[in-house]
């Protein structure tokens, strides 16, 4: 079989700046504190035999960007995290930590993520099953491996990388 093709974006409108916490005890992050994100996706597999491209690039940047913009300016809050619990009162989301309040936000200031804790790690892993899916709802199906890579500041990154066992 030949090896698969790979097709990145990385465009400086695919980045989000956002406040977040993480639920280590005592770890200087365990504060809110914020990131500028830089997304970048890579994408493998076959050429597809028509255009003789794997994804076009117009469709990936679109297929990507309305996730990227959801967590622009906004507080990034895990909901599959058992150390807390989100309550939304009116106009403002609370967070629970350990069973205490913690935080009161804006609920329009809050984007939520079915993620356990908001790592570079935890939202490449969250972007790259969305695009992966998303690609499949818009009848791309050569595509092989979706890597994306969320870096929360210059030289610090989180990737996750899915990829289709095709049995080879």
């Amino acid at each position: 079989m030949r090896a698969p093709f790979r097709v990145t974006v990385s465009k400086d409108y695919l980045t989000f700046s956002s406040a977040h916490f993480i639920t280590l005890s005592g770890h200087k992050c365990e504060s809110l504190h914020g990131h500028n994100y830089q997304v970048t996706v890579t994408v493998e597999g076959s050429l597809d035999p028509e255009c003789a491209f794997v994804v076009d690039f117009a469709v990936l940047k679109r297929v990507l960007r309305p996730y990227v913009d959801a967590m622009d300016h906004k507080v990034i809050l895990p909901t599959g995290n058992a150390k807390l619990t989100l309550r939304d009162d009116g106009d403002q989301t609370i967070v629970d930590y350990l069973g205490a309040a913690r935080f009161v936000f804006p609920t329009s200031n809050v984007c939520k993520i079915a993620i356990a804790n908001t790592t570079a790690e935890s939202l490449a892993e969250f972007l790259a099953h969305n695009v992966w899916d998303q690609l499949g709802r818009e009848g791309i199906s050569n595509v092989t491996a979706v890597e994306v890579d969320v870096e929360e500041s210059p030289g610090q990154s989180g990737v996750f990388r899915l990829a289709r066992d095709l049995g080879n």
